[in-house]
């Protein structure tokens, strides 16, 4: 290790063959990375044994409970988990293991998700392009975490555009004959690589060996701490040219992955085909479109056995989704114009009232009235049914829900939270009735609080469950409500600011599989979410249906 030569990041690398920060053919005004001495938060690994002088790839400690995480790219996960290597803090060139700051740490076990491989790097895949490792403790005793003082705490972002600074070890042969780390000059701003769910950045310098570099938000130097949002990686192993990196924007399947290394278990053998966001039928719309989805419910509207998507926007527009019965959608069919009178449409609801082949849409209007729209489709609305006259008590319905709450074969009941934050179940609805009523909870402070409610079948069971977003973000459901009460409740999240940006939501059968537990969520930025086979205390596979920043 004091005469260390670099070996790269084989198997996959950068092609960079500058002897400077900033190759020939940059852009002008791009920004040039510096060399410094490093950080105990990033490393470098290196294989004992015969080439136990070369350094391989960068890695970075990640917070976590077991206090020994490193985070690298899944192509160096792919060379690391054939060899014998050790993980070093803040490498010093010119100084053998016992001299190295922080110690070395073997790296025990390599968790990458199996979908990833090494001929993939130009396919949606490259998205998984992340690994982590656990490590031993060093030759001192101590923990890794413990040793460094810091760490990095893994965040999911909202958004593809955010500005980061990006550490990482330059091989020896792309001017790095220091064995320092680099940084940029300047904190740079990253923005989407179209056609992957991963971010691109400018800054020359990061070559060969930079690979799985953390890209970090609120980086703070002298506390060691800030906000690992992505990894150097992705396509092409990170970059199309010396001055472009691209990284992986951590998601759900990034925080799966670690949540198996610090329970030390191994990820799925044969997981699901991974649908990027160039394949899955997504909607065209983006983000800055979404953001006017106003309501959504969910129904079999086309005869298809699986849920589609309505949406009524701001503008007073009404449109079908149909879904494909995996998770997609196909081209939308207008169901009103804008500057319709949808325009005054408070909250909505797909359910089989009617009794037809096709589900309908039950509308609360701004003046109280409440109508019936029986077997909508993508012919369009239908006729309308009148259940309360405008000036009733429903102008205090604050949501409107339907499910399954009576052991019934049909979603015909109806789940109401009212102003004062009484809850009722009314079941049997039909065309022009609202059957029986029934009074879950009597007016009360906590369920004024009750943000969003819908119904769904997250347990399985006959009897459908309530799912509940808080004004807190804490995520809760109760699963098996029927006439006789709230069914027993489970959490899902507690409270958190993330899930305070969850606007709109609707649960149905998206997957194809007669389990109404696939949650579609529209965040306040835009995005919107399916989260796929949901339980009663979790959440399931997320997938991006509108990113963020489009």
């Amino acid at each position: 290790m004091a005469a260390a030569k670099p070996l790269g990041d084989k198997p996959l690398g950068r092609s960079a063959t500058a002897s400077s920060g900033l190759a020939a053919g940059a852009p002008p005004g791009t920004p040039a990375s510096e060399h410094f001495g490093g950080t105990p938060v990033v490393g470098t690994f290196f294989a004992q044994g015969p080439n136990g002088k070369d350094w391989y790839c960068t890695g970075s400690v990640i917070d976590s409970s077991t206090r020994n995480i490193v985070l690298t790219a899944g192509h160096c996960g792919l060379g690391l988990k054939g060899g014998n290597y050790i993980f070093v803090p803040k490498f010093t060139m010119g100084a053998g293991p016992d001299q190295q700051p922080f110690g070395i740490f073997k790296v025990q076990h390599l968790f990458m998700d199996a979908r990833y491989g090494p001929s993939q790097t130009s396919l949606p895949v490259s998205d998984l392009d992340t690994a982590f490792a656990r490590v031993a403790p060093n030759q001192f005793g101590k923990q890794l975490q413990d040793a460094v003082h810091g760490a990095l705490t893994f965040t999911q972002p909202s958004d593809y555009i955010n500005t980061v600074q990006i550490i990482g070890y330059p091989a020896n042969s792309h001017g790095n004959d220091t064995g320092y780390a680099v940084q940029c000059s300047q904190q740079v701003v990253t923005s989407q690589l179209a056609g992957y769910r991963q971010m691109q950045m400018t800054c020359g310098g990061y070559f060969g060996g930079t690979s799985g570099s953390p890209w970090i938000v609120d980086w703070n130097p002298t506390t060691l701490t800030g906000k690992v949002i992505g990894n150097l990686g992705g396509k092409g192993g990170g970059g199309s040219n010396d001055w472009t990196s691209y990284a992986p924007l951590f998601g759900q399947n990034a925080a799966d992955l670690l949540n198996d290394a610090i329970t030390n278990q191994d990820p799925p053998s044969n997981p699901p085909p991974y649908i990027g966001l160039s394949q899955a039928n997504k909607f065209p719309e983006g983000a800055a479109t979404w953001q006017h989805a106003k309501l959504l419910a969910s129904g079999d509207y086309s005869g298809s056995h699986h849920s589609d998507l309505i949406v009524v926007w701001t503008d007073g527009e009404v449109t079908l989704y149909p879904g494909d019965g995996q998770g997609g959608f196909l081209a939308e069919k207008q169901l009103a114009p804008p500057k319709s009178i949808w325009t005054n449409a408070e909250t909505i609801t797909g359910g089989d009232f009617a009794g037809g082949s096709l589900y309908d849409l039950m509308v609360r209007w701004s003046d109280g009235e409440v109508t019936l729209y029986p077997d909508v489709s993508t012919a369009g609305l239908g006729s309308e049914v009148q259940m309360a006259p405008p000036g009733s008590q429903w102008k205090d319905a604050m949501q409107i829900s339907a499910g399954q709450f009576h052991n019934g074969g049909y979603v015909t009941d109806l789940v109401v939270r009212w102003v004062d934050g009484e809850l009722s179940l009314y079941t049997y609805v039909g065309a022009g009735t609202f059957g029986t009523e029934h009074q879950l909870l009597a007016p009360n402070s906590t369920w004024r609080n009750a943000t969003l409610v819908t119904g769904a079948n997250l347990a399985g069971q006959p009897n459908w469950d309530i799912f509940v977003r808080w004004v807190d973000g804490e995520l809760d459901s109760y699963v098996a409500t029927s006439a006789a009460g709230l069914g027993a409740e489970y959490r899902m999240r507690d409270a958190n600011s993330l899930w305070t940006h969850d606007l709109v939501m609707t649960a149905g059968n998206y997957m194809g599989d007669n389990y109404n537990d696939d949650l579609i969520v529209r965040w306040s930025d835009g995005e919107t979410t399916l989260y796929a086979d949901s339980g009663p205390s979790y959440l399931g596979k997320e997938n991006t249906l509108v990113y963020p920043g489009t």
